[in-house]
């Protein structure tokens, strides 16, 4: 594929004028198929900019692109290797939320908190905390982005 013309700058700023359909066709000849059906006008032209750029400079590092291999790869066996959690009825979990102490009791078809019946762990993370917050993630069965938070400390009792 030839390199545009014109230079850089002014080729990117010749695609952001264009309708989407003209951007449809620069999406056609750069990338040698159809863009998919859905792409909005802006995700368009950050395709087509990307690859304008990336044949006037050259596309990622093949070291780059192996790491982000590998990591893409190692991420995905992590997560086949992961068991679901699973408790017998009767298992207690305590999890301290800004300075109060809950207890959860595990039920065969639920759990209950404060002598309450709930479907599950995640509807009683939105009423203690009055946030969408995934159950098993704020009792600390699961690990990621705000499972252990500062304001608390979660563990596990039978």
């Amino acid at each position: 594929m030839a390199k545009p013309s014109l230079g850089l700058p002014a080729e990117i700023a010749r695609l952001e004028s264009l309708a989407i359909d003209a951007l449809r066709n620069e999406w056609r000849r750069l990338y040698q198929t159809s863009p998919p059906k859905r792409l909005s006008r802006d995700i368009l032209l950050r395709g087509v900019t990307y690859r304008i750029q990336e044949l006037a400079h050259g596309g990622l590092s093949k070291g780059s692109l192996r790491r982000l291999q590998s990591s893409t790869s190692e991420e995905l066996s992590s997560k086949r290797r992961r068991r679901p959690v699973s408790f017998k009825a009767g298992t207690r979990l305590i999890r301290e939320w800004r300075g109060q102490t809950h207890t959860i009791v595990i039920l065969d078809d639920g759990v209950e908190w404060r002598g309450q019946r709930y479907p599950s762990l995640s509807v009683v993370a939105r009423e203690i905390t009055g946030a969408r917050w995934s159950g098993p993630r704020f009792f600390g069965l699961k690990t990621g982005a705000g499972a252990a938070s500062s304001s608390g400390q979660e563990r596990l009792l039978e």
